[in-house]
Parts: structure tokens; sequence; C-alpha cells
């Protein structure tokens, strides 16, 4: 099944055409995220020759990426291109479907994911995950953060689970707005709120990257802002690759960005680059709204 036909409608909406006014402003989005970028930066995920097979049929082609450490990288591109089905080999989620076939070879800091005596729940607990729709588990604000440290085993006292959790909430952003209730259900917070406690799940249990998959595409304009400022703040401690289809939300995100088109790696480099000097004329055309 394509990633395009798993969308809504409302979700395979494609960038509109850029006029000027909107260009010079994601121009100028672009070079403020990467005046935040530090200067040097090294490879924590590296993949080489990647293609990912639904079957017979070939979604990912040989893709050469390097994910660099505390940088926020986005992966943009028309919808059905590959960048979740990309996203998805950096923590083996396409292990879950039983007609997936990976080949090439994924490094987490030096050491092949795909190998055989790899841990894959060690896997995912390093290399988290924020899906598109937020999916709180069914139960309290508190056990929804409590759940992950708990079966890995990082807290072994009340006290160091209550810990995690708090930490886990203000990194989340969402500790002050949900103190007085940590019993009640996560699915009774709004869905901005919902998509902070599904990032403070996925932080409890100290990744070192995390992979978020259109986080914001099913949000109001506030809580999506919100989400933002959120990403920003945690790249200072985590790895952080984005798939998104805005092109203002990766200029204002993003370090680095990787352009996607029917399942090839069109190019990749900074995101004031890729906005502003585009190499590829593929790229070009779709940022400017020309083609999706």
């Amino acid at each position: 099944m394509s990633e395009d036909s798993m969308r809504s409608p409302a979700q395979r909406i494609e960038p509109a055409r850029l006029d000027h006014e909107d260009r010079e402003e994601l121009v100028a989005e672009a070079r403020a995220a990467a005046q935040r970028a530090p200067d040097e930066a090294r490879v924590k995920v590296k993949t080489r020759e990647v293609a990912v097979f639904y079957g017979a049929k070939q979604a990912l082609f040989d893709v050469d990426l390097d994910i660099r450490e505390r940088m926020v990288t986005a992966l943009i591109g028309p919808s059905g291109c590959g960048k979740s089905t990309y996203l998805r080999c950096l923590n083996r989620m396409n292990d879950t479907i039983d007609i997936a076939r990976v080949t090439g070879r994924i490094e987490l800091d030096g050491e092949d994911i795909y190998e055989s005596g790899i841990d894959v729940v060690e896997l995912r607990a390093r290399v988290g995950m924020v899906f598109q729709k937020p999916n709180p588990f069914p139960k309290s604000i508190f056990e929804n953060v409590a759940y992950g440290p708990r079966i890995h085993g990082l807290a072994a006292t009340k006290a160091e689970i209550q810990d995690i959790v708090e930490k886990s909430l203000k990194r989340a952003g969402l500790f002050e707005e949900v103190k007085d209730r940590l019993n009640e259900p996560g699915t009774s917070l709004s869905g901005g709120q919902q998509q902070r406690l599904c990032i403070a799940r996925a932080i409890a249990v100290g990744p070192e990257v995390i992979l978020m998959d259109e986080p914001c595409s099913a949000l109001d304009p506030i809580a999506t802002a919100r989400v933002e400022e959120l990403i920003d703040e945690l790249r200072q401690n985590y790895t952080i690759v984005i798939v998104t289809h805005s092109m203002q939300q990766a200029a204002r995100v993003s370090q680095r960005t990787a352009m996607f088109h029917l399942g090839n790696l069109v190019e990749e480099g900074p995101t004031d680059r890729m906005f502003t000097n585009p190499r590829e004329r593929k790229t070009q055309d779709y940022i400017t709204g020309r083609f999706g």
C-alpha cells in the first residue's frame, strides 16, 4: 500500500505555488534556522544504498544519507515519494509490515541496526518515534509516560518513576498544564497536548534520536507553533528527523533538509542552501510549488 493511499484527502494537500513575498519569508526562516545550528556535527545515523520493497514493488531506491547529531533534519517531497518509508527504516518499524523488505546498510553510531543480533526493542528505545496522529495509550497521563521506563527497567522505585515522568513532561513543555490532573486519561487532553504527551512518552526512555512523521499535520496553528518551539528546544539534547509537507515548517525548524522524489533522494544539504540555492531543478520546483 502506498503512502499516498493511506492519507486522507486533506492530508494529501501539497504546497501551493509561492508568491514573491512567501518565498522571501521562507528564505528568511531557513536562514534563521541555520544561524541556530552548530558549526560542525558528527554523523549519528549513516544510511548507504538503502532500498525498500513492498512485495514486488520497490518504494525506495539506494538512499545514501547522513543524519547529523543534535540537528533537525527535515525530509520533504511529494506524497508517496518515500519520506515516511525511509523514516521507518531508522528504527525498523518496517519490520512490522509482512511484505516489507529492507536492503542496504543503516548505522547508528557505527553499528548496523539490521544485524541479526540487534535487540529491536532496545533499538526503538534509542530511536523513538512520534506519529502523525497523536496516539496516547488508554491510560492516565502519568501512566502514559511511566509505561516505557517501567518495561525497560529504567526505574526501580516509585520516586524514580515520578522523577522521570515529571522531567519528561517538563521537557515536552506540558507539565505545568497537567500537573494537577496526572491521573486523568491521556485521551482527555487537546490534540496539541496529546502530541506533546506522546513526545514526553518518547523521551521518557532516554532516546538518542527522535523520529517525527508529520507530527503537526492534525494540529491547529497554535498547537503547531508550540510543537515547533519544542522541537527547537529538544534538538539541544536529541537528534531529530522530521517528515513534513510544510515548506515553512521545514524552513523554521530544521538545520538540514533532504528532498525525496519517486523513492529517490534528490539532494540533501543545509536548509538555508536548499531553500535559497538548491542544486537540483526538482527541488527548486517543489519548494516553489510548481509541482507536488
